[in-house]
This record gives C-alpha cells, structure tokens and sequence, in this order.
C-alpha cells in the first residue's frame, strides 16, 4: 500500500499549487485523491507512469482493506466466546456484568466492546485500530510494564520490523513535529499523554518527551529533539520491553503508522 496518508501523495506533487486542478493548493488536492475525490490523473504535470503505479498500489489498498476486514470478522468470532470477566481484569480493564461489555480505555477514550464483538467509543474508530485492541483483548498476558524503554529494533521481533517502522512511523512523526511543532507538543492533550519524568534513561531525555497510553498495559514514549546549531531534529518511539508479551510486533508495528497517520491528518487539518 503506497499511499497511507495525503502527505505521500504531495510528496510526488509538483507543489507549485498552479490551481489547474481546480484545488488552491497541491495539499489540498492531495487530501482530495486519499479521499477519492479526485483522482492522481487530474494534476496535468504528473506522467502517466507515475498515475499507472498509483492506480496499481491502490487495487493493493482495497485488496489489504478486505484482508484486515476478514481479520476482524475472525477476530469477533473469537470474542463471543470469551470469558469477559476474566480477560477484563488481565488486561486492565472494566467488567459491565449487567451490560455484557467490556470497558477499555486508550489514549484517553473509553471503548466498550460486547458479547458480540462490537466496538463503539466518543469517537470514530477505524480497523487499524480495532483490530490491534481486539488482539489486545484476547491475546494481552496482562504484563505489567517494567519501566525500561527500549527503541523499537530492540523489541524481540522488532528488527525485521525496523526499517519500516522509521519510514512509516518515526520519519512522519518527525514531519508533523517538524512543521508544526506548536501541534505536536499538544499530544498530551490530543492523546490524553503524560510528560515523562526525571526518571528516564539518558538515552530517552528529549526536548519532549510525551507517554501515550493506547493500551493499560502498552505504553508508548515519544521523543522528540528539535533542531539545534546545525543538527537536524530527531524522532523516536521507544516501548516498555514487556510489549511484545501484551501485544504481537505486528499489531505493535499498527499502533505507531496509526498514530503517526492521526497526527498527519490532524496537520492537515490546521494546514
């Protein structure tokens, strides 16, 4: 799948915003095509190869969407046969007997999932989401967190993952934080985050440094070192070392390109 987000497509854009594609800005197109509401032919200074391998990565797109759709039909299969109470205290979250649901909270919002396997919360969720919180659900060993931050490379099957993990996570987390950085230092707001404290390892210690909690038992630190005398800024994520015991890599691997997707559509949002 080429095309996660509005800000790859502007990335192949001519960024001149010359309007013949009847959108003010090339940004603004670019949210248009994600959307649908364009299609990548209609900016007049792209190549036809470059809009044919568009039109291919998106039969790829609809082809994972239906994948993941499946996964998530499996994946509520297996919740209707799970003892609620029980899975609810492992994990951290809140048993409604009376109700039938679980309740979870992650980054700040109350999801309640029921016997059934549907998932509602305050707001709009989407399969990225909902299937790593249904592994979550069902698979989490209910590890505490031990209090060691560990980049994710070092997690036990997170090398392989890595050079994905940065060009899909880190490096567009870095972006947002880079041109809006009055934005990005609103994650603990936007996230429900907290500042970390003193206590973390040197290696950790950022101009900010800001933990999510999407999951009880899985929390995320992001670091971020903003440019300074010559040197370009840098952004990390770093996980406890007991993650991969409440959640596989993969869907680990989901939850940073998930969040990194929210934060670039909030940008765009304030573009």
């Amino acid at each position: 799948m080429k095309f996660n987000s509005p800000l790859e497509i502007y990335k192949i854009l001519p960024r001149t915003n010359c309007r013949r594609c009847d959108f003010p800005t090339c940004m603004a197109f670019s949210a248009a095509v994600f959307k649908a509401q364009k299609r990548l032919a209609d900016c007049p200074h792209l190549d036809k190869s470059a809009i044919g391998q568009f039109e291919e990565d998106s039969g790829a797109q609809s082809s994972m969407e239906r994948l993941w759709e499946d996964s998530q039909r499996d994946l509520k299969e297996k919740i209707t046969k799970m003892d609620f109470p029980s899975r609810a205290e492992i994990i951290g979250a809140e048993n409604n007997g009376q109700q039938g649901k679980i309740k979870i909270k992650c980054l700040g919002k109350e999801f309640e999932i029921d016997a059934e396997g549907n998932l509602t919360s305050q707001c709009h969720t989407h399969v990225w989401f909902a299937i790593p919180l249904f592994n979550y659900l069902l698979f989490g060993a209910g590890k505490n967190p031990a209090g060691e931050w560990i980049p994710f490379r070092e997690l036990k099957n997170g090398a392989s993952w890595n050079p994905l993990f940065e060009q899909r996570c880190e490096k567009p987390m870095k972006k947002v934080a880079d041109t809006h950085p009055e934005l990005f230092e609103s994650l603990v707001n936007i996230f429900s985050g907290t500042r970390a404290d003193a206590n973390i390892p040197s290696h950790a210690k950022a101009d900010l440094s800001v933990i999510l909690l999407p999951f009880p038992k899985v929390p995320i630190l992001v670091c971020y070192w903003r440019p300074e005398d010559g040197l370009e800024s840098e952004l990390h994520l770093f996980f406890d070392r007991t993650a991969e015991e409440n959640l596989n890599i993969e869907h680990i691997f989901s939850l940073g390109t998930g969040l990194a997707s929210m934060l670039e559509k909030i940008m765009l949002r304030h573009a």
